[in-house]
């Protein structure tokens, strides 16, 4: 497991499984070009792209973050033992997720919030486990945040287009089960956790995604910083090779040409703030600094420490 400090806080990634997207780039990303992936084809190997497969590798992990007030997961991956039929590799997954989450010292007592960026199988899984026969709040303690726009699309009760759709059991084992046990916090617009933890409204992939900005200017006085300022930008961009080419569209993108514009805006935030970004799904080692180049944006890449 790898950390990154941001001032005070720490930034520990939590790994649940690493592999091939299901498709090939063309069929993942509409828009996409070839010429594109050969230019970029000295890093994107092995832990990016596998060029024996033509698919794109994809990260799931979440992102623990613990500052002076919070330990705050970001995103809770596919869980397991959940039914996924429409999506093999999040099916009834056994993965070691929580006893990586214990090797960070933090058990799931310890959490004090749960963060989804949006409601997709693989963000919100281990929001619940299995007990006595069903789904309860897997962190017993903390409150999640959930974007009321985000939970309004996904429930049936104010969605009456989910009824044919197969998704909608994602909701209602890993969301409602939250929501009924009181520690759902629905939030509009803007939110501020605490000084310097932002929330933020960014639509284009799903109606309500939400990004968080972490801002702590005490880190240029810390040695050994990376920056200032981090951004946790959900499903605003899967793959690192968007940032060379932000107009592909995530074959998932719900609405897609709103997604282009979010995706730009977070890189363009990113290069004017020095904010890095940890995306949910790039592969190893994970976090990037967006920087500019004639007429697009670059990544260089930030590892992390490697927690022992």
């Amino acid at each position: 497991m790898a950390t990154w400090k941001i001032g005070s806080a720490t930034i520990t990634r939590i790994e649940e499984q690493v592999c091939l997207a299901m498709q090939s780039p063309a069929k993942h990303f509409p828009g996409f070009e070839r010429d594109v992936l050969e230019r970029h084809m000295s890093w994107l190997v092995p832990d990016h792209y596998s060029p024996q497969h033509d698919c794109m590798v994809s990260s799931f992990h979440s992102w623990l973050i613990r500052t002076d007030q919070y330990n705050i997961l970001l995103d809770t991956c596919c869980g397991n033992h959940k039914e996924r039929p429409w999506a093999p590799r999040f099916n009834q997954l056994d993965t070691p997720f929580m006893d990586r989450l214990r090797g960070t010292g933090v058990a799931p007592e310890d959490i004090d919030i749960v963060l989804c960026t949006h409601l997709h199988a693989d963000h919100v899984g281990w929001n619940t486990v299995q007990r006595d026969g069903r789904w309860v709040p897997t962190f017993p303690n903390a409150y999640y945040l959930f974007s009321r726009t985000e939970a309004d699309y996904w429930n049936l009760r104010s969605n009456l287009s989910m009824q044919g759709d197969p998704r909608r059991v994602v909701y209602e084992d890993s969301v409602l089960p939250v929501i009924e046990s009181g520690q759902a916090v629905i939030i509009d617009g803007n939110h501020a956790l605490e000084d310097g933890i932002l929330i933020e409204p960014a639509p284009g992939h799903t109606p309500g995604l939400i990004i968080m900005k972490l801002d702590n200017p005490e880190a240029r006085s810390v040695a050994g910083a990376h920056g200032d300022r981090a951004v946790f930008c959900g499903d605003v961009i899967h793959h690192a090779l968007q940032v060379y080419a932000p107009h592909w569209s995530h074959i998932v993108d719900q609405n897609p040409e709103l997604a282009k514009l979010t995706r730009r805006k977070l890189l363009e935030y990113c290069v004017e703030s020095g904010a890095l970004l940890f995306p949910a799904h790039f592969g190893a080692p994970h976090v990037a600094r967006i920087g500019e180049s004639a007429g697009g944006f670059t990544a260089n890449f930030v590892p992390g420490l490697i927690a022992l």
